[in-house]
C-alpha cells in the first residue's frame, strides 16, 4: 500500500510506447526471427502480465473496472482453443505462471525498483516450473521436443509459401531463374536458425518475458491511476547491480572449461541473457553520449536498410557491430561507470 503513494514522474506519452508494442507483436511473426524466437503470438505473455498490473493496481486502491477488462481480455486469450499437449499450451501455461510471480512479487517487494521486480519474477517462475515438471507430464526434454516441432512447423509454412510465389507469380519465375536455388539457401538458412532457436530456447523465452513484463508495466502506469511503484525511466538511465556479472562469469566458465561441457547448453542460455542485458545497458551508455534521439534514428535507419535487398548484408553488419559496441560498453560500465564521466560538449 505505501508504495502506491509514491509521487508519479510526468507523463512521457504513448508516442514510443505505441512503436514499442507494435514491434514486440508484430517482428516475432516475420522471418527469421519467427523462426529464432519460441514465443511467437507475444500477446499471450502481454495480457496475462498486464493484466497482473491491473489487479497489483486495485490491491493499492485502483478502479476495480480496470483490473476486470484487462483479466477478461487476457482469459479470453489464453482459453483459445489448442491441440492437447502442443507448445501453445505450454506457453499459455508459463504466461500464467509468470503473471501470478509478477503479481505476487509486486505485492511482496513494495519498494524494489521494476528490474529487480521482473528479475525476482522471472527466477520465481522459472523455479515453479522447473518444479512442476518434475511431477507433470512435461519433463525439460519434452519441452524442447515440443520447441523443435513448433519452429518446425513455422518454416514449414514459411517455405510453403515461398514455394507457391512461382505458381502465383509464373512472371516472376521467369525473370528470376535463380529462384529455385534461391529457395533452398533459405530453407536451409531457417533449419539452421531453428536448431539454434531450439537450444536457446530457455534464454530467448526469459529475455521475451521480460520484455512483456515492462511493457506491461509501462502500459499499465498510463492508464492507471493508482502507482504500483516508480514508472520506467528513460534508456540513458538503464543500470542495474553490478553483481549480476556474475551470470555472465558463470556462462563463459561453462562454455569454455572442458571438464563442463555436459552443462553446455546451461552455459550458452546464460551467455544470451546475461549477455543481452549487458548490450541493453550499453544502448542505456550510448543514448547518454549521443544526441536526443540519435540512437533511435540509428536503429530506424538500420531496419530500413533490411528491407532493401542490397542492403541488407551491410544492415546486417552493422547491427552485429554496433550491438558487439553495446555489449562491451554495457559490460565496460560495470567497472568504468561512463556515465558518472562528464558528457561531451562538443
Amino acid at each position: 500500500m505505501s508504495d502506491a503513494a509514491i509521487p508519479a514522474p510526468a507523463e512521457r506519452g504513448w508516442g514510443k510506447l505505441l512503436i514499442a508494442l507494435a514491434a514486440f507483436l508484430f517482428l516475432p511473426h516475420v522471418q527469421p526471427l519467427r523462426a529464432l524466437l519460441p514465443v511467437e503470438d507475444t500477446l499471450v505473455l502481454l495480457l496475462p502480465a498486464l493484466a497482473a498490473c491491473c489487479l497489483v493496481g486495485w490491491w493499492a486502491g485502483g478502479r476495480i473496472m480496470l483490473a476486470v477488462i484487462w483479466v477478461a481480455l487476457a482469459a479470453w486469450v489464453l482459453v483459445q482453443s489448442a491441440a492437447p499437449g502442443t507448445f501453445d499450451n505450454l506457453v499459455r501455461g508459463w504466461s500464467l505462471v509468470l503473471a501470478g510471480a509478477f503479481g505476487l512479487v509486486c505485492l511482496m517487494r513494495l519498494h524494489q525498483t521494476f528490474f529487480a521486480r521482473g528479475l525476482t519474477a522471472l527466477g520465481l517462475a522459472l523455479v515453479l516450473v522447473l518444479a512442476m515438471s518434475t511431477k507433470g507430464p512435461f519433463s525439460p526434454g519434452r519441452a524442447r521436443q515440443a520447441v523443435q516441432a513448433e519452429l518446425a512447423r513455422r518454416n514449414t509454412e514459411s517455405m510453403n509459401m515461398l514455394r507457391s510465389v512461382p505458381q502465383q507469380y509464373p512472371a516472376a519465375a521467369k525473370w528470376m531463374p535463380q529462384l529455385s536455388t534461391m529457395q533452398d539457401a533459405v530453407e536451409q538458412q531457417l533449419r539452421a536458425t531453428a536448431e539454434t532457436g531450439s537450444g536457446l530456447a530457455p534464454s530467448l523465452l526469459l529475455l521475451e518475458s521480460l520484455g512483456a513484463l515492462a511493457l506491461a508495466w509501462t502500459t499499465y502506469h498510463r492508464i492507471g491511476r493508482t502507482r504500483i511503484g516508480v514508472p520506467l525511466g528513460p534508456l540513458k538511465d538503464f543500470r542495474f547491480n553490478d553483481q549480476l556479472v556474475w551470470g555472465l562469469i558463470a556462462g563463459l566458465a561453462i562454455v569454455f572449461v572442458p571438464a563442463l561441457d555436459f552443462l553446455d547448453g546451461a552455459g550458452r542460455n546464460l551467455l544470451v541473457f546475461f549477455g543481452a542485458l549487458y548490450a541493453i545497458r550499453g544502448f542505456g551508455v550510448l543514448s547518454w553520449f549521443l544526441a536526443p534521439g540519435a540512437l533511435a534514428m540509428m536503429l530506424v535507419v538500420g531496419f530500413a536498410m533490411l528491407w532493401l535487398p542490397v542492403l541488407t548484408p551491410v544492415a546486417v553488419l552493422g547491427f552485429m557491430l554496433l550491438a558487439l559496441a553495446a555489449f562491451g560498453l554495457g559490460l565496460g560500465d560495470t567497472w568504468v561507470d561512463w556515465r558518472r564521466r562528464a558528457r561531451p560538449t562538443t
